[in-house]
C-alpha cells in the first residue's frame, strides 16, 4: 500500500519533499532548538545536514518496498513550507509523527495535518489502528493529538531517548484512533465507513517526536 503523493485540506497541501526544500527545512525549523526540544534528533548545524536529511526523505518514496512516507507540510495558496509529517505503515497499523516551524504555531496547522493522515489511514480497508506518541511533559503535542481525534491509551515508561533532554529514555503518552465496525470489514459482510472509538499549533501545535525529520 502506498499513500498519495499529495494530500490536501482547505488550507494545507502535503507533498513529497524534494532536494530544493532543504534550505527552507533548515531555515524554518531544523536548526531551531526550541522546535527540536522534544524530537529524537539534535538541531541541524548546517545546510549540509539538512540536505542529507532531505535526500533521505526523498529516497523513502523511491523505495518501492518502503513503509515510511514523509510529506512536507505547505500552505496550499503559496507552497510556503511549514514543517513535515510522516506515516509509517506496518500491517494493520499506521503510526505518525510531525514537526512544525515555530513561527507557524498557534494556528492549528499541526492538528489539521495530523487529522488528515488519521482520516486517510482509517479510510483504507486494511488499516485498523493509527497511533502516535509524545513526551509525557509535552502537553502541547498531547493536545494536538487529542484535537485530531486520537485517544490517550496509556503511559509508555522509558520509551524513547530525546537527545536534547538527556541520555535516559523518557516516558511517553501513547495516543491512538481505531476503526469502528472492524468485524464487518474483516469478514467482508459490508462496506463500513471508517470511524473511531474512544479508547504533529494552537498553543497545541508544537513539534514532538511524532514528527521525524531526522
Amino acid at each position: 500500500m502506498r499513500p498519495p503523493e499529495v494530500l490536501e485540506t482547505d488550507r494545507l497541501r502535503l507533498r513529497v519533499p524534494t532536494l530544493e526544500d532543504a534550505p527552507e527545512i533548515f531555515l524554518q525549523y531544523a536548526q531551531d532548538p526550541e522546535v527540536t526540544k522534544y524530537l529524537t534528533w539534535r538541531p541541524h548545524q548546517s545546510i549540509e545536514t539538512a540536505l542529507e536529511f532531505t535526500r533521505h526523505q526523498t529516497e523513502e518514496w523511491q523505495n518501492q518496498e518502503g513503509a515510511v512516507f514523509p510529506w512536507v507540510i505547505t500552505l496550499k495558496d503559496d507552497d510556503c513550507l511549514l514543517g513535515m509529517i510522516r506515516l509509517h505503515l506496518e500491517g494493520h497499523r499506521a503510526d505518525l509523527g510531525y514537526v512544525l516551524a515555530r513561527r507557524h504555531w498557534n494556528r492549528g496547522f499541526a492538528t489539521e495535518a495530523v487529522r488528515l493522515l488519521v482520516d486517510w489511514s482509517l479510510a483504507q480497508t486494511d488499516i485498523f489502528r493509527v497511533w502516535a506518541v509524545c513526551d509525557a511533559e509535552n502537553a502541547a503535542s498531547a493536545r494536538v493529538l487529542e484535537k485530531a481525534g486520537m485517544t490517550r491509551e496509556g503511559l509508555l515508561r522509558r520509551w524513547l531517548v530525546l537527545p536534547n533532554l538527556g541520555d535516559a529514555p523518557r516516558d511517553h503518552w501513547c495516543y491512538a484512533k481505531v476503526k469502528v465496525g472492524s468485524l464487518l470489514v474483516a469478514e467482508g459482510l459490508d462496506r463500513v465507513e471508517p470511524g473511531s472509538t474512544v479508547g504533529g499549533i494552537d498553543p497545541e501545535d508544537r513539534a514532538d517526536q511524532a514528527g521525524e525529520p531526522e
